[in-house]
Order: C-alpha cells, then structure tokens, then sequence
C-alpha cells in the first residue's frame, strides 16, 4: 500500500527521534474501511539527559488529532520501554514492528527486527488467547453485532496460530486466509469494506462463528503445545538489545 505523504510529515513533527515508525489497525490487518483512520505506532529514543534522574517522563508518546484532513493517532515507546515489552510476550509490539507498512525506517530499525526474532516464544500465546476473548466478548455484547470485532477475533487467532506454527509475525487476515482457507473470511472482509450497510450480522450466524471461535481456540492451543520455540528470549537476544540500547542512547 503506498504510504501517503501527510504520514511521514506527522511522523517527522514528533518530538524525539524515531526508531522507526509503522501504521498497525486496520489498514495491517488487511481490513481497513473507507474511513479507517491510521494508527501510527513506533519507538522513540529519550535524550541521556530524560532518562538518568529519578523521574523519566515521556516513556510512551500518543497523539490523536485530525492532520491535514487526516484523522490518525500515534502512540510511541521510548526504546527501553518498547524493548522491555518485546521481552515480555507481547504480541502487539511484535506486530508493530514487523509491520510491512513502514512509515519511517532507520538500519536500528532492521537491528531490531533481527533481534526481535529470539525474543518469540511459545508463550507469546497467552497474548493472543487473551486478545481474542476480549473481541470475542466484545462481538457477543452488542446488538446488532458487527463484522468488524468478529473480523478481529479471527485475525488474532490466525495470527497466533500461525506465529506458534512458524515464529513468523504475520497480522493481515487475508495473507493469513491463503495458509487457513477459511471459506467465509473473504464474505466478511468484503462486508466490512462495503461499509456500514454490510457491516452487521444476522442472529442465526451466531452459532456458526460461536463453533469456528472455538474450534480455532483449540488449534491455537494445539500450536502451543506443539510449537518448537524457546521458552524464553535466549540470554544472547537481551545481551544484544541491551548493547543496541546502549548505542542508541549514548549516539543519537
């Protein structure tokens, strides 16, 4: 997807150097409806001088506003905080920065991303069981129910399915559908693409999705238990995030 201009000017008025900078949302996941807006989500590196005192503001930046008719928001982690959530199986973090949709790069950024590879493990799946019960719940409490959180639980569940199966970071739900060929994913995206006309569902599809959440729940599991990655982030992955920590804060 091109990246439109208005991006990389917002991204280059923030406040500290960026790392690097992705769009993450629906626009990631493959979904994005005609006025999706843009969630910008990247790391930052804090000057020495805001990080060496008792109290270290600014850790994580957000900015949600309309820019140049724009409507987008950005949320930013300074880099030892972006790189203590990588160790901590956070998949949202991973996502963000593997993200194809690149905004701002730098070869730190590629560093990272190497890096970030020992730091997926098995147990990354906790993130994504817990992820999907929230939209799961979230699609079960409103009424008429959408497409848009049902489109979500699936999304987070292939993608866990699939990082447990491969240690590969993968978020767009139809890239995901080529591997699963799950019948009625294209039906949904479409409905939700086509807007707000299409983006409810009937009561009866209930029971279906109920069974397809369910049965995916077991596969993510399955996954779990098979899944040939590390229990933890080997010591030479934090040695070297560490060392690139160190760089980053003492040469930019």
């Amino acid at each position: 997807m091109p990246i439109d201009p208005r991006l990389h000017r917002i991204v280059a008025a923030q406040p500290y150097p960026l790392l690097f900078a992705t769009i993450s949302g629906a626009h990631l996941y493959g979904f994005p409806s005609p006025d999706s807006d843009f969630d910008l989500r990247g790391a930052h590196v804090l000057p020495l001088a805001h990080v060496v005192g008792l109290v270290v503001r600014e850790e994580t930046i957000t900015d949600a506003r309309v820019s140049e008719g724009l409507e987008m928001d950005i949320v930013s982690h300074d880099v030892r905080k972006f790189f203590g959530l990588l160790l901590k199986k956070n998949g949202y973090v991973l996502e963000q920065l593997f993200s194809p949709l690149i905004v701002h790069t730098t070869p730190e950024h590629a560093e990272l991303k190497n890096l970030a590879r020992g730091c997926i493990t098995r147990h990354h799946s906790h993130h994504y069981f817990g992820f999907a019960e929230t939209q799961w719940k979230l699609f079960l409490k409103e009424s008429p129910r959408r497409v848009k959180p049902l489109l979500y639980v699936y999304r987070v569940l292939l993608t866990g399915i699939h990082l447990l199966r491969t240690g590969a970071a993968e978020a767009n739900l139809v890239t995901l559908n080529r591997e699963f060929r799950l019948p009625f994913i294209d039906d949904l995206v479409a409905r939700k693409l086509a807007g707000p006309e299409q983006s409810t569902l009937a009561a009866d599809d209930l029971a279906f999705h109920e069974s397809e959440y369910q049965r995916l729940r077991g596969e993510l599991q399955a996954a779990h238990e098979a899944s040939h990655l590390p229990e933890l982030p080997s010591e030479a992955t934090r040695a070297g995030l560490n060392d690139l920590l160190v760089r980053l804060r003492t040469a930019w």
